[in-house]
């Protein structure tokens, strides 16, 4: 990939008033010259300069003419999507999920990749770099269109150096992320914790577009949240902010990998909800499940789910319970952060009502004011990709901020 890219075209779109009139072509488009001028307030040769330029690079196209006041038709602009590509990357304890979109978010390529059990760090950076040539490769010999890669990846990230600090289902630490794949691709890459990128997924593509606060939740392998506040993540002072799966809900509860008892990721994540089943079997409790296994270490999450579905009372009994675990964390966050709206995401999410009926019992039960009690919670919609695409919006986010202090490529 040639660094020269990275430079002319997207540093070419990087400065404020680029970012300011890009973004207000992404978002009212089809719209004139004048009329971005008028939203903007920014002079009209100021845009017309502007807009000379983004139709040089191509991230911008004239379309139809619009209506006339009197004049000459007004020639209306709109963002050239699908002539540019974005690699997003969800790095999770298993596998990695690779998507290939256009800067409509729209996955055009993906693939997925596991990861090896006791891998290493110069081995997941090989494995990412693996991936990615490889969608490069489906879109030769327009390579040079791809503006730049995103991460959502597990665990504790450095975003200024594009780090992984923990990643503590692999039990890695201090993985160079950012530069070792800027040195390989030459373009931007941005670095984030998957939690926080399915957050501005929702932000951009998802449930949250109409919302100013929203906190998003990936119950799967673990649990994490992201918190968007008018459209921007937070962050916290040490990137720690949306740690919520190590929320401590019961001191005498089960040791958790982080040292810690009682976390809220002991009793409602995909391996928590496993664990007790099992626990249950040995103990003599009758469950369908016993038809579809030889030994219980075989359950998992899902078949907890499927024999919930058929009818499985203890099946169902636990996912209800692991519900109310659920809501009393998420009633802990709204009395804290205040969201209008939280959006669950990961496998668990995938038992839906299940899931969301004693979620929201328990939120009303437990909610000190009548506005916490009804604080609105809904499955997410954007499925299995969702921190893959939400890594994309990483970079759309860097590419559409009018604020360039943002770039660090």
């Amino acid at each position: 990939m040639h660094s020269k890219y990275q430079t002319g075209s997207f540093e070419l779109m990087k400065t404020m008033n680029r970012s300011l009139i890009l973004n207000t072509i992404r978002e009212k488009g089809p719209v004139s010259r004048a009329e971005i001028a008028k939203l903007t307030e920014l002079t009209p040769p100021t845009v017309s300069n502007v807009v000379k330029q983004l139709l040089a690079s191509g991230i911008v196209i004239e379309t139809t003419q619009g209506e006339s006041n009197g004049g000459r038709k007004p020639t209306m602009l709109i963002i050239n999507a699908q002539n540019f590509y974005v690699v997003g990357l969800d790095v999770g304890p298993k596998v990695i999920r690779f998507a290939l979109t256009d800067l409509n978010g729209s996955i055009m390529h993906h693939l997925e990749l596991s990861i090896d059990v006791g891998v290493h760090n110069h081995g997941l950076l090989e494995l990412m770099k693996r991936g990615i040539q490889t969608l490069i490769t489906k879109i030769s010999p327009e390579r040079e269109k791809m503006i730049g890669i995103g991460i959502g990846m597990h665990g504790i990230v450095d975003v200024d150096q594009g780090m992984s600090k923990f990643a503590p289902n692999l039990n890695l630490r201090d993985i160079p992320i950012k530069a070792t794949l800027e040195e390989t691709f030459g373009v931007v890459v941005k670095v984030e914790n998957d939690a926080r990128v399915m957050a501005l997924g929702e932000v951009w593509f998802g449930q949250g577009q109409n919302y100013r606060h929203v906190m998003t939740v990936n119950v799967g392998h673990g649990i994490g949240a992201g918190l968007t506040i008018n459209g921007e993540l937070y962050h916290g002072h040490s990137f720690l902010a949306g740690e919520i799966g190590h929320m401590s809900i019961d001191l005498s509860g089960p040791k958790c990998p982080c040292g810690s008892y009682g976390c809220l990721q002991t009793f409602a994540s995909g391996p928590a909800i496993a664990e007790r089943v099992k626990k249950e079997l040995a103990s003599g409790q009758a469950s369908s499940i016993n038809e579809h296994i030889d030994h219980l270490d075989q359950i998992n999450g899902k078949m907890v789910y499927d024999a919930a579905q058929e009818g499985d009372e203890l099946c169902l009994n636990i996912l209800q319970q692991t519900g109310r675990y659920l809501g009393i964390g998420l009633t802990n966050l709204i009395h804290v952060i205040n969201p209008e709206y939280i959006i669950l995401t990961g496998g668990v999410a995938k038992a839906g009502d299940i899931l969301l009926d004693p979620i929201k019992a328990t939120i009303a039960e437990r909610g000190i004011t009548s506005a916490a009690k009804q604080t609105k919670v809904a499955v997410s919609k954007l499925g299995d990709h969702s921190a893959a695409v939400g890594a994309v919006t990483l970079i759309l986010t860097e590419l559409f901020s009018s604020d360039s202090s943002h770039i660090s490529a």
